[in-house]
């Protein structure tokens, strides 16, 4: 840990990695009320998966990013990283609202193209300085490039 990571509370840190990452989650999670109706209404490719994986696979994921977010921090993170971080974390943020109550594919599929790019330059700022922080990121990137294929074969089915 460096001098001014080890000037603060680690743990208290954490909480507040993990209140940022919650409140994405929750404006997610707000903008989905309707979210399993409309997923049942669109035309869907054969290896869509059930909705009903969609919530622990998030739950898992945020928490990947919080951990992965104050690894970081620990380090005495450059800004680029955390700016690189934040930014994943905005567009992250919008594209539950596009998709489900905007009822904007295509708008949320250059989110998510945008997005995928992010989080590819957070794991390379990350590793920089944590090979964990970065490591924590690989399955949350496998996970919204495989959002990115469902979302662009919602949009050519529609």
């Amino acid at each position: 840990m460096t001098e001014r990571a080890s000037q603060r509370n680690p743990w208290l840190v954490l909480a507040c990695f993990l209140g940022v990452v919650a409140v994405v989650a929750v404006v997610g999670a707000l903008a989905a009320t309707s979210s399993k109706e409309v997923y049942a209404r669109l035309e869907l490719p054969s290896w869509a998966p059930p909705a009903s994986l969609f919530g622990p696979v998030w739950t898992v994921l945020y928490v990947t990013i919080a951990v992965s977010g104050w690894l970081y921090w620990r380090t005495d993170g450059e800004t680029r990283g955390f700016a690189a971080y934040g930014i994943g974390l905005l567009a992250n943020l919008l594209w539950t609202p596009l998709f489900f109550e905007g009822g904007a594919a295509t708008a949320a599929l250059v989110d998510i193209a945008v997005l995928d790019v992010v989080v590819v330059v957070t794991i390379v700022l990350f590793a920089r300085r944590s090979k964990a922080a970065a490591a924590l990121l690989v399955p949350y990137l496998a996970w919204i490039l495989y959002a990115t294929a469902l979302n662009t074969a919602i949009v050519a089915l529609g």
